[in-house]
């Protein structure tokens, strides 16, 4: 009887240790615990201190600078090493990002508003980050027309921003884009850490993958 009970205890205790993994990961997009154990295994992004990954949590501009830095190693890029220093009000050389964001501007990954502030702490779009993904990944010159044939398959791609389309065409090529069960793109909602860790976790298949990646390339130009 013991053994019984000791039994049925472990069964309870490892569904509830996957129910609380699985509760973590957004159920309306094809994000999974495998990508995610993945992305941090190769140091592209971090569990919080109490261990959680939190894919649900909304990304700031601040940490999109960071991860792309790491994932693309924009500070290697001939720009980034530039010595000159980008003025930018609201990042003070104490912000544990300024690094970082210095690196992105630099190579013009990303962009500054007005007065050149950078408003780290703002959340970006789905749009916005996947294109600015799609920047530092290397946008595909797809003429207009292949754009508007790769975005033509997704129902809710009216919504993308004109500005956007160009970068979002190789986003999806590529497979960076996670759907939901529609499949459908959301460009307006928010990013998510969830959203980041799959794009990345397909990334580094496609660097294991050069030669294909190279065929996309040349194919596209």
């Amino acid at each position: 009887m013991r053994q019984l009970l000791s039994t049925i205890s472990l069964v309870a205790l490892l569904q509830s240790f996957f129910f609380s993994v699985y509760a973590q990961i957004p159920t309306s997009s094809t994000v999974s615990f495998a990508a995610i154990e993945q992305v941090v295994a190769a140091n592209l992004m971090n569990n919080y201190p109490d261990g959680n990954f939190y894919p649900e949590r909304f990304i700031s501009r601040a940490e999109l600078a960071s991860t792309l830095v790491k994932a693309f190693q924009l500070d290697k890029r001939q720009a980034a090493t530039q010595e000159n220093v980008i003025s930018v009000p609201d990042v003070p050389t104490s912000h544990w990002g300024y690094k970082d964001i210095q690196t992105v501007l630099k190579t013009g990954i990303m962009k500054g508003y007005r007065d050149n502030m950078f408003f780290p702490n703002q959340r970006v779009t789905r749009a916005e980050a996947f294109a600015i993904f799609a920047q530092a990944y290397g946008v595909f010159q797809f003429p207009d027309n292949t754009v508007e044939e790769i975005l033509s398959t997704y129902p809710d791609a009216v919504a993308i921003p004109t500005w956007a389309k160009r970068a979002m065409a190789t986003a999806v090529n590529e497979g960076f884009v996670n759907l939901d069960y529609q499949g459908n793109i959301k460009p307006s909602q928010p990013m998510t850490r969830g959203d980041m860790a799959y794009a990345l976790s397909k990334y580094l298949q496609r660097q294991q993958q050069p030669a294909s990646v190279e065929n996309l390339r040349q194919q596209s130009n």
